[in-house]
């Protein structure tokens, strides 16, 4: 499954640095499609149906796509899925898109976790330490978890980097049990 939902995001970029589009935009469409189909069972149902002509489904995709105000790019790309019955990996496919977007923009995605709300000068000096870590542009997601005590706990990709008060506790803990 992880390569057909690579298969079709890398595709999606392709067309998309092709023609020079706006890629955030084109992610913000292709993004509310995603969530349009999640939250509707009835949707999702149709496209997915074996016995419903394809056209039938482009004819409902069309006036999504004309009261969303969604780019022929997107269209194009929802109608390919839908035509290959690609649309149960929908969510995957999307996200995998965005990870293509931020490698070709030269950006890392970080989940920022800390105790409390950081004020804009902490996430500021928070994302260039660790766009100094990565060389790369950060795009941040904060969650806030009391349980860390405090400090805050960044996680790119799969590596984690724990500079939480509960992490350094629990490192203190180690240390002296051996």
């Amino acid at each position: 499954m992880a390569s057909v939902t690579n298969t079709y995001a890398r595709a999606f970029a392709d067309v998309v640095f092709d023609r020079r589009m706006d890629a955030s935009k084109v992610l913000e469409e292709v993004q509310a499609i995603a969530a349009l189909v999640s939250s509707s069972k009835e949707l999702r149902e149709v496209w997915e149906a074996p016995s419903i002509p394809a056209d039938q489904k482009r004819n409902l995709l069309d006036a999504i796509v004309e009261r969303e105000g969604v780019s022929r790019e997107v269209r194009n790309f929802i109608a390919v899925l839908i035509d290959h019955r690609r649309i149960p990996l929908l969510n995957a496919i999307v996200k995998q898109f965005a990870q293509q977007l931020n490698h070709r923009l030269g950006f890392t995605e970080a989940e920022i976790t800390s105790a409390r709300e950081l004020t804009q000068g902490e996430r500021s000096s928070l994302e260039a330490q660790v766009e100094k870590l990565t060389g790369k542009k950060v795009r941040a997601r904060y969650a806030q978890d009391r349980s860390i005590l405090g400090g805050a706990v960044v996680k790119i990709g799969s590596t984690v980097y724990d500079g939480s008060v509960s992490g350094q506790l629990e490192r203190i803990r180690e240390a002296i049990t051996s």
